[in-house]
């Protein structure tokens, strides 16, 4: 479009026989003028672009409209939210990098990998044993409370054949997005003297939490603001717990603006498939379970895959990623006839102490917000406790009533520090196999004196935490005001895949390459060495990140 300014005694009609309009097509654009036949000295007149005589616009073959009909792009549909490609045609692929699982670990990966490699022309393929549920983590939609959100987690989930009597309570999702659809986004770093354990530079490790937490959209400004907060942590800190802090959330806080759209606040392995999607082209499928690795003992060539009618497909890829699980990572590469001697062993976990109480709410001027608040390990006390309330948990959705009361309620959830021993191990059952005609596993799990120790020490640095901040302990839902959580209820499983350069004592190198074969890899859970005090999915996600990196070196080479 251009812009004539009118002189003299121009009209909108001599201005259109000047420049070959017609009246009524410059009409259409100059609305804002009465009459064409109006003396318009001085005022703007815009022009329609000028377009080929054979598009010039017939208003016989219109019907009238000043304008023609506008063209019907074909478009290939797309059936699902989430671009799927179906095993038959993956199965006639070569991939570079073949992922199996799309849970922190597998998101991880696939997104570095496509962060890396975009424009090079490599070929990335992810599967996933589950099926595909909620297309975002399950906080981030506005039906769902704390009540309905375990009860969903408990409808989707199965209980871990294999766990009893040893573990219980343990459960296993298979789900696109794995357990990250439900994880309650705590992201504290490993502290210094576990990670000093580690066969990686405690600075690689930490530029690699830079890069997770960015991606993951890390904050502790999640309460800000929240005097139930900024009142309990003054007390803990005036009652020498200086390093009481607020906890680290994967939240996405940051205000609409310039268009974007924030519909993921709270991170699960989803927000990575979506970064991934956007930054290169990868195969997805779901349903797809990875039954065994192909290698020929020295280098991978690739996955045997099953859909749900058992029909079974050979995936051929360079290089694999292992990243199904601290339960199904080793079951599957025991069942693949992979010899480590530390394969299945040195699982680990951490204990779950508990505690419910009250606290008078007069000191807290409206609104009160949130609590979420994080009492880190020391040298000293092997554990860290989380404070969260006045709900279940830190969080609660907007359509939520919260009346103000006289008093409310206070969570404290302590997490110990757990040995990481051979003799905790998993095993293939060799008398019991699933629908696939897989072993199923056995856990076998004990606490250690020492693991013992932990625990009552935990327990009275709860009560200890609790007096200080002027938390009353009581029962609720005839639940003991503190309680000792099964050993297999917090999904904090890891180490049976664990990395280190002994090969008698590890699985996998420090890169999670399997030692003894190249082009196997692991980059879940199992993968890290042991668990510390603290969640650990942003260590799984920065470690995860490295060894795509490893795998992209590589690849370029």
């Amino acid at each position: 479009m251009r812009i004539w300014i009118s002189n003299g005694h121009d009209t909108l009609r001599t201005i259109a026989n000047k420049h070959q309009f017609s009246i009524e097509e410059l009409f259409m654009f100059n609305q804002h003028i009465a009459h064409p036949d109006q003396v318009i000295t001085g005022q703007p007149v815009y022009l329609p672009s000028v377009v080929e005589p054979d598009l010039r616009i017939d208003p016989g073959a219109m019907s009238g409209s000043p304008l023609p009909t506008c063209p019907t792009v074909p478009t290939e549909p797309l059936n699902n939210w989430i671009p799927l490609t179906p095993l038959e045609e993956m199965a006639q692929n070569e991939y570079d990098v073949l992922i199996i699982g799309t849970g922190a670990g597998g998101g991880a990966v696939l997104w570095r990998l496509c962060e890396q490699l975009k424009q090079q022309g490599k070929r990335i393929g992810i599967i996933e044993r589950g099926d595909q549920y909620i297309p975002t983590q399950a906080r981030n939609l506005s039906t769902m409370n704390q009540e309905r959100l375990i009860a969903y987690f408990t409808h989707l989930s199965k209980p871990l054949p294999g766990a009893d009597p040893e573990y219980p309570g343990a459960r296993q999702l298979f789900a696109l997005g794995g357990r990250t659809l439900f994880w309650y986004t705590f992201t504290p770093r490993m502290h210094e003297w576990d990670l000093a354990k580690w066969p990686i530079p405690i600075h690689e490790m930490e530029s690699y939490y830079g890069v997770a937490e960015e991606v993951m959209n890390v904050t502790k400004s999640f309460a800000e603001g929240s005097s139930f907060t900024a009142i309990l942590l003054e007390r803990l800190w005036m009652r020498g717990y200086s390093k009481a802090s607020p906890l680290p959330l994967a939240a996405d806080i940051v205000p609409q603006s310039f268009g974007q759209i924030h519909t993921d606040m709270f991170t699960s392995s989803i927000s990575l498939l979506a970064k991934a999607l956007n930054l290169g082209p990868f195969d997805l499928a779901i349903n797809s379970r990875a039954v065994q690795i192909i290698h020929d003992n020295s280098k991978v060539t690739g996955v045997k895959v099953m859909s749900p009618d058992k029909t079974a497909y050979m995936i051929k890829a360079k290089t694999v990623v292992c990243c199904a699980s601290t339960f199904e990572t080793p079951r599957l590469l025991l069942y693949s006839g992979i010899q480590n001697p530390a394969l299945g062993h040195y699982f680990t976990n951490q204990t779950f102490v508990q505690a419910t109480g009250t606290i008078s709410t007069a000191d807290f001027p409206i609104p009160w917000g949130p609590l979420n608040i994080m009492i880190q390990q020391t040298p000293e006390n092997p554990y860290s406790v989380l404070m969260t309330g006045p709900e279940a948990f830190y969080w609660y959705p907007v359509a939520v009533e919260r009346p103000l009361t006289g008093i409310t309620t206070v969570n404290l959830y302590g997490y110990g520090k757990v040995e990481s021993r051979y003799e905790n191990r998993i095993t293939l059952d060799p008398y019991k196999v699933d629908d696939y005609g897989i072993p199923e596993i056995q856990v076998h799990f004990s606490l250690s004196e020492a693991d013992w120790a932990v625990v009552r020490q935990m327990s009275d640095g709860i009560r200890r935490i609790a007096a200080s901040a002027g938390i009353r302990l009581n029962s609720e839902g005839g639940r003991p005001p503190i309680c000792l959580t099964p050993l297999g209820d917090l999904h904090h499983d890891a180490g049976s895949c664990r990395i280190g350069d002994d090969p008698a004592v590890s699985v996998a190198d420090q890169y999670g390459q399997i030692h003894g074969i190249s082009g196997l890899y692991v980059a879940d859970n199992s993968a890290l060495p042991d668990t510390g005090a603290e969640n650990q999915t942003l260590t799984t996600i920065a470690l995860a990140i490295r060894t795509a990196d490893h795998i992209a070196r590589r690849l370029q080479l």
